[in-house]
C-alpha cells in the first residue's frame, strides 16, 4: 500500500482549515469549499498542516482514508491556485464562442449550435475558437464539466474530429484502402 493517507497535507499562507459538526471547511483566496467526513475518520491540525487519521484500524475506515486526505489536498489547492482544464476541438467549422462567464456555443456538425450552461464556480475561456479552457476551484466539478463537453462530440478515430483534452492522444485508424481486391 501506498500509505498516502498518512502524509499530511500542508497549508499554503492564507488558507485556514476548520472542522465541525463532521464537515471540513477550506478557506482561502480563491474561495470557500466543504466536505462532509466520514464518522470513522478524525482530522488533527497542528500550525501549518492537517492530518486525516482513522479512529480505528478497520477496513471501512482504512478504505478512506487515503481519499479523504487527497480530497482535502484538492480542496486547499483549489482554493490557493485553482485547477485549470484544457480542451481542443478539431474539425472543419467545429468552433467555440463564450457566452459571457456562464456559457458556451459549440458548433460541432449538428444541424444546430449547442449551448452548454456552466455550474457555478466554473469559468470558461476560449483562444481561437478551438481551444476551451476551464477555470474553477474544485476539482471533481472541473473534470465533470471537462467530460460532459467532450461527451457531446467525442473525438472519432478516423478522421480526428470532436472535441478532446489537450493531453489525450487519439488513436487513429486506417481507411478504406483504394484499389485494393
Amino acid at each position: 500500500m501506498a500509505g498516502i493517507g498518512r502524509l499530511p497535507v500542508p497549508l499554503p499562507e492564507k488558507v485556514q482549515v476548520s472542522e465541525s459538526a463532521g464537515t471540513v471547511t477550506v478557506q482561502g483566496p480563491k474561495g470557500k469549499l466543504s466536505l462532509s467526513l466520514d464518522p470513522a475518520l478524525i482530522i488533527q491540525m497542528t500550525d501549518r498542516a492537517v492530518v486525516v487519521a482513522p479512529k480505528e484500524e478497520v477496513r471501512p475506515a482504512k478504505a478512506l482514508h487515503g481519499l479523504t486526505r487527497k480530497l482535502i489536498a484538492n480542496m486547499v489547492e483549489g482554493v490557493s491556485k485553482g485547477f485549470t482544464r484544457s480542451l481542443e476541438i478539431s474539425g472543419v467549422g467545429y468552433r467555440a464562442e463564450a457566452r459571457g462567464n456562464t456559457a458556451l456555443q459549440l458548433s460541432l456538425g449538428y444541424s444546430h449550435p449547442i449551448f452548454f450552461q456552466l455550474p457555478p464556480g466554473v469559468q470558461a475561456r476560449v483562444e481561437r475558437q478551438t481551444a476551451i479552457t476551464l477555470e474553477g476551484i474544485d476539482k471533481q466539478i472541473l473534470g465533470e464539466v471537462a467530460a460532459a463537453i467532450r461527451r457531446l462530440r467525442p473525438p472519432e478515430p478516423y478522421k480526428g474530429k470532436g472535441v478532446k483534452y489537450a493531453e489525450e492522444k487519439i488513436r487513429r485508424k486506417a481507411g478504406k484502402t483504394a484499389g485494393a481486391r
